[in-house]
């Protein structure tokens, strides 16, 4: 941000535009409480700090690993007290893993399932399926 811009602030579109996200994104954020009310300039507008450009960096790194707005919420409400937000981080990641492990099993079970019905399929011979039918693997045809 340029001397100019700090003094004077910057609009939703300014901010946006610098963290690639949209003007709705901004004040979606801002209605979640993730994003502090910003000043208002004498005709209304709103012009955001640096301290949001950083937020909203903030908030783009947690949802690149995956972590919930729940998440960053309560990450974000730990940093403004001015605590280490070291040990909630690390359990909301702990949290996140075993869902993302969890989820990884079941997407396990489901590409075998898929590749034993890609598999049961007829490959050369292949008959139209009968009444509403989509060639289904456990219906024993071969």
């Amino acid at each position: 941000m340029s001397i100019a811009t700090a003094s004077r602030g910057l609009r939703v579109g300014d901010l946006a535009k610098s963290a690639g996200v949209s003007t709705d994104t901004v004040r979606f954020y801002e209605r979640e409480g993730l994003i502090p009310p910003p000043e208002r300039t004498s005709a209304g507008y709103r012009s955001y700090g640096q301290s949001a450009v950083d937020r909203l960096a903030f908030i783009q790194g947690c949802q690149r690993i995956g972590l919930r707005l729940s998440d960053i919420r309560d990450l974000l409400a730990i940093r403004d007290t001015g605590e280490c937000p070291c040990e909630p981080a690390e359990e909301h990641l702990q949290r996140r893993i075993a869902e993302v492990d969890a989820e990884l099993e079941r997407l396990t079970v489901l590409r075998a399932e898929m590749a034993a019905m890609a598999a049961a399929l007829p490959s050369d011979d292949c008959q139209p399926p009968p009444g509403s039918t989509w060639c289904p693997p456990d219906s024993g045809g071969r």
